[in-house]
């Protein structure tokens, strides 16, 4: 059992490096790489420049091969040890049981802290040049020793992938600690100086490990609760100290290694859990998003808003994100916390219009919208060409904000003025219930089942379009999808996919209407009907993933007068 231990252990060997150490190599998909590329992509390439932080390097940094050393010292039956002290601090508190059973190891190369330069580069030299010169004395493959072979530029090429908790991996991890959330989730109490779990109030880990040199934002007031430790140096030791404490107990764990979370290939192994149970944190079912503050009383005393409410479905929003910090991305509080009416330093002035509205940011409702149809491709043969600051019409705004009765009027200015949150969910749950889902467009006999494009028959034949085909094609593809179906408001609305720039109708106007046959150079930003037929036909074809057809005669026949 002990060889086991031994083993398992050291494929954490020198992972904690990379903590000291800068990523100044470019990440490039594998996938776009050349095939002479390929072979020199890997996952676990760290240039250690440790010693910026005393000054200008003398010589370049060092390329270090991460998973190279830790199976090299597996093979010499060695442990993270070889490389990495123990800590002699403890995490505190109620954490302690998280690693209990094995000391957390420092980030830093054989040592705790760092001293001077000259101590930190004596380090690396006297300990990296004895293990090379003492494996090459014993016969087995080894690294440099000479600084020329250490301090060199490098042509290969870094493939390391972010890595983070999506739900599926979370609730994996949380089955596995039978739900101890305090194993993970902890904050820092500034007046008892320890870390302490705050029951019902866990938050991301990102929220107090910022990413390494970056700034303070804003929206924290007590500086306090950011941590040291950024968000790779937390991650890192947490997770390898526990992967290694649960191998050590011979249980399944994680991975230690560079690739088994960075590399591609990788994160392609992590096991996915499909149908996943609703995170347990007290969350609301249902939210009644506020609008602003009453502008005026009516003679009942109740204040009026200059805009509806929004009834927001929490529970659904939870299963189309893969992490919480999709909307909740400072803090797991309102957006109102931080976005106010008029801006705040709190929110690094983005008003709450703007947090719910800003098109061009996925961190808004309506950038989320956004990039999401323009990532699927059911939705991105239309929405790709469709301007993302595109007006929105005052049907659009409705349907969020959407209209009330006057019962619900009273109830939500009652609700707001005695802020009786139940019954602001009571009135969000009945707005909801309100809400339509358009599921179909125009019936057979108002959509031409085929069209021939004639416009610019010449070398080749007029091009036939299958028009129904495809329209009906378009609605299966989004008919289950509610997003779709709820701001799909008119029957038309499919059909301005082509149809772009006029209101949704039966027969909208042919293309010729506004794409002149020669191009307009008065309107340099409106192709001709040449360029416009392939541009929109090709391109939809592209972002749909459709393969066929290809070449010009996929779509017309040679012209035989012309030949």
């Amino acid at each position: 059992m002990a060889k086991g231990i031994m083993k398992n252990r050291v494929v954490g060997v020198l992972i904690a490096l990379l903590l000291a150490s800068t990523f100044a190599i470019g990440v490039r998909a594998v996938e776009k790489l050349a095939p002479d590329e390929q072979e020199k992509a890997r996952a676990d390439i760290i240039k250690i420049g440790t010693l910026k932080i005393f000054g200008d390097l003398d010589k370049p940094e060092v390329i270090f091969l991460h998973d190279v050393h830790t199976e090299a010292l597996e093979k010499k039956g060695k442990d993270c040890t070889a490389c990495h002290l123990p800590k002699s601090n403890k995490i505190p508190g109620d954490i302690e049981e998280a690693v209990k059973g094995i000391d957390p190891l420092s980030p830093k190369f054989k040592r705790l802290e760092d001293t001077a330069r000259k101590e930190v580069m004596d380090t690396y030299h006297t300990f990296c040049i004895d293990c090379h010169t003492q494996m090459r004395a014993e016969g087995d493959e080894s690294g440099p020793v000479t600084c020329g072979k250490c301090h060199q530029e490098t042509d290969l090429v870094s493939t390391r992938q972010p890595m983070g908790f999506d739900r599926s991996l979370h609730y994996r991890h949380s089955k596995t600690q039978e739900k101890k959330c305090e194993r993970c989730h902890h904050k820092y109490d500034a007046e008892a100086e320890k870390l302490v779990y705050d029951k019902g109030n866990e938050s991301t880990c990102r929220y107090c490990h910022l990413e390494e040199g970056a700034d303070i934002p804003p929206y924290v007031e007590d500086k306090t609760q950011i941590s040291k430790l950024s968000m790779r140096e937390a991650s890192h030791l947490d997770c390898i100290e526990c992967h290694r404490k649960m191998a050590a107990k011979e249980q399944k764990a994680g991975p230690v290694q560079c690739r088994g979370c960075h590399s591609p290939e990788g994160q392609a192994k992590i096991e996915r859990v499909e149908d996943i149970p609703r995170m347990e944190r007290k969350q609301p079912d249902t939210v009644l998003v506020k609008t602003g503050e009453p502008v005026a009383e009516d003679n009942e005393g109740l204040g009026a808003v200059r805009m509806n409410v929004v009834p927001y479905n929490h529970k659904a929003h939870e299963t189309y994100s893969d992490t919480c910090r999709v909307c909740h991305h400072a803090s797991m509080e309102t957006c109102s916390r931080c976005h106010t009416i008029g801006g705040s330093k709190l929110g690094d002035e983005v008003k709450l219009e703007q947090a719910y509205h800003m098109i061009s940011s996925r961190k808004s409702c309506l950038g989320c919208h956004e990039e999401n149809k323009q990532e699927d491709p059911n939705c991105s043969g239309c929405h790709y060409f469709m301007s993302p600051h595109r007006k929105q019409k005052d049907e659009t705004c409705l349907k969020c904000h959407q209209e009330m009765t006057e019962d619900m009027e009273k109830m939500v200015r009652k609700a707001r003025k005695e802020e009786d949150p139940e019954a602001m969910k009571e009135l969000a749950e009945m707005m909801l219930t309100e809400r339509t889902y358009l599921k179909e467009t125009y019936s057979d006999e108002d959509i031409p089942e085929k069209l021939v494009i004639k416009e610019m028959m010449d070398q080749y034949e007029g091009a036939e379009f299958p028009h129904r085909k495809i329209v009906k094609k378009l609605q299966s593809n989004i008919s289950e999808d509610k997003l779709a179906g709820f701001f799909h408001s008119d029957k038309g609305t499919l059909c301005q996919g082509c149809h772009h720039n006029s209101p949704p109708s039966k027969k909208p106007p042919k293309c010729v209407t506004c794409h002149g046959k020669p191009f307009d150079q008065n309107n340099p930003l409106r192709p001709g009907l040449l360029a416009a037929y392939h541009r929109q036909c090709m391109s939809c074809h592209e972002q749909m993933k459709i393969e066929k057809p290809t070449g010009c005669t996929g779509c017309h026949k040679k012209n035989p007068e012309k030949s």
